[in-house]
């Protein structure tokens, strides 16, 4: 005779019943306050008190005396976070290509695992050349090694249309690191420079810093030795007129030009990336594209 256990009724109704109280004023106890829109948003203290940790320590065991007041959460838009709520009561969650960075952020921040798995499937599924650096960014800003590997990739296979993008000029020096560091790029290192001169551009007037201090981090990995002799000239001349580029790192890419010898050739900085377009003086360098 097998042992008793627990038989189970349809899902479907149950979950619909508890869709119908997400943001739902009705029984309430917990009232938030989210996102720069300061939208008014209204919970059951106890199912989020069990489902997360991060709310169960965030209300507290039991409100105080009087009409609580509203919980302030000011850094999470309001509809990624009804998705988060939705997530919570239901344990499903309907996600959208434009926001499923910002629920994935609030996922990793309230430490639900589910959600940020459900996330991050989706946000692979989607991934596209306007959404791509986006993306990377906040896999470089949160460690998720996957996510970050697959924008990388993507950046890799479109790169021209990727630095052309509002997620490109806004990623942080790390995330831009990783991709410069790559020999798979599909583009020529004239172009590279130039995204990395607009780059730093915007992150100057967004910090009011100097646009070399800005660039600093990430130029040294600018291959200016595979620029050809007029290229390296018209940007030294130009470095001179808005600095983006130490001075000994144009001084270095001259000499692999005056030796031309695979020895002073021998490093990452000579070598050519997927989209590197031939020029003349490239026979002198002995790394092929790896």
């Amino acid at each position: 005779m097998e042992p008793p256990g627990p038989v189970h009724g349809e899902a479907e109704p149950f979950s619909k019943a508890l869709r119908s109280l997400v943001n739902n004023r009705l029984y309430s106890d917990v009232r938030f306050v989210v996102g720069q829109e300061r939208q008014e948003v209204f919970a059951h203290r106890c199912l989020l008190a069990c489902r997360c940790n991060f709310f169960q320590r965030l209300l507290g065991p039991e409100p105080g005396p009087g009409v609580p007041g509203p919980v302030v959460l000011s850094t999470v838009p309001a509809e990624a976070f009804l998705a988060v709520l939705e997530f919570l009561y239901t344990n499903s969650v309907k996600l959208h290509r434009h926001s499923v960075l910002e629920v994935l952020t609030a996922a990793v921040e309230y430490g639900l695992e589910d959600l940020r798995e459900l996330c991050l499937e989706f946000a692979v599924k989607v991934l596209d050349v306007e959404l791509v650096c986006e993306a990377l960014q906040v896999a470089v800003t949160f460690g998720l090694g996957p996510l970050q590997e697959r924008c990388i990739a993507f950046i890799e296979a479109h790169s021209q249309e990727a630095l052309r993008t509002r997620g490109f000029l806004e990623l942080s020096a790390p995330a831009l690191l990783l991709l410069l560091r790559s020999d798979k790029l599909c583009v020529d290192e004239a172009d590279l420079v130039l995204a990395a001169r607009s780059w730093a551009r915007v992150g100057a007037a967004v910090l009011d810093r100097p646009v070399v201090e800005v660039a600093a981090p990430v130029v040294r990995e600018l291959r200016l030795a595979l620029l050809a002799p007029a290229e390296l000239s018209a940007l030294e001349e130009q470095n001179r007129r808005e600095p983006l580029i130490p001075v000994e790192q144009i001084v270095e890419a001259w000499k692999c030009h005056a030796l031309r010898r695979g020895d002073a050739a021998r490093g990452a900085t000579c070598r050519r990336r997927r989209g590197t377009l031939p020029r003349e003086h490239h026979r002198f360098l002995d790394l092929p594209f790896k």
